[in-house]
């Protein structure tokens, strides 16, 4: 047996956790943090443990709330709360203040990424969407994902099809052997625009302001 009394708990709760009986790991963390309530780390895996095993959302969320009570500047109390709270609508308004809390700290590709698909997903915010996904691809502009991402924003959402098929051709640069997205392509050239390779005008566009 460990002389570490966190590492025994910790290596007990995830083995526990590992082989089904998430009930156990809880119990074991929780058994710790009476003796060492502002361990961070510790507190982190129990709430993962209420999330991810026992399937206890609101639990788990106070449990990262606690955390952040005790360090408003634990990051991946913050990391753990937007992965779960970015599913669900009622959560909406507290999970855009954690997502811009992190890209205070953290402005990284990755990041704007997630937004860019909370915005989209969850806020319906498309045009805002777009920004954080263009954000995205300027520090990495050769990760596929952020291109597929904003593709799809573009064709679906913003039904901006000359930009939609500036992403697809960057697309089939990155993975010329992609036949799904030479696909999407070439249907979107044959249907929005025209031989001249122009976007095709709506018949309805004098009726627009």
């Amino acid at each position: 047996m460990s002389s570490d009394p966190e590492y025994d708990a910790c290596s007990r709760a995830k083995r526990q956790f590992e082989s089904g009986n998430p009930q156990g790991a809880v119990n074991t963390l929780e058994e710790y943090l009476k003796t060492d309530p502002h361990n961070c780390k510790v507190r982190l895996q129990l709430a993962q443990h209420i999330i991810y095993g026992l399937k206890d959302i609101e639990y788990g969320l106070m449990q990262l709330e606690v955390i952040l009570d005790i360090d408003p500047g634990y990051t991946d109390a913050i990391l753990a709360q937007v992965a779960v709270s970015s599913q669900y609508k009622k959560y909406n308004v507290q999970t855009d203040e954690k997502f811009r809390k992190l890209l205070e700290v953290n402005p990284s590709a990755d990041m704007y990424n997630e937004y860019a698909r909370f915005l989209r997903n969850q806020m319906i915010d498309f045009k805002k969407a777009a920004e954080y996904y263009e954000k995205a691809i300027e520090l990495s502009p050769n990760r596929y994902e952020y291109h597929q991402n904003y593709a799809a924003l573009l064709l679906n959402d913003l039904k901006d099809y000359q930009k939609a098929k500036e992403e697809l051709e960057i697309l089939m640069e990155l993975k010329p052997a992609d036949k799904k997205i030479k696909d999407n392509y070439d249907r979107l050239m044959r249907e929005k625009f025209d031989k001249d390779g122009n976007v095709r005008k709506s018949r309805f566009s004098f009726l627009k302001r």
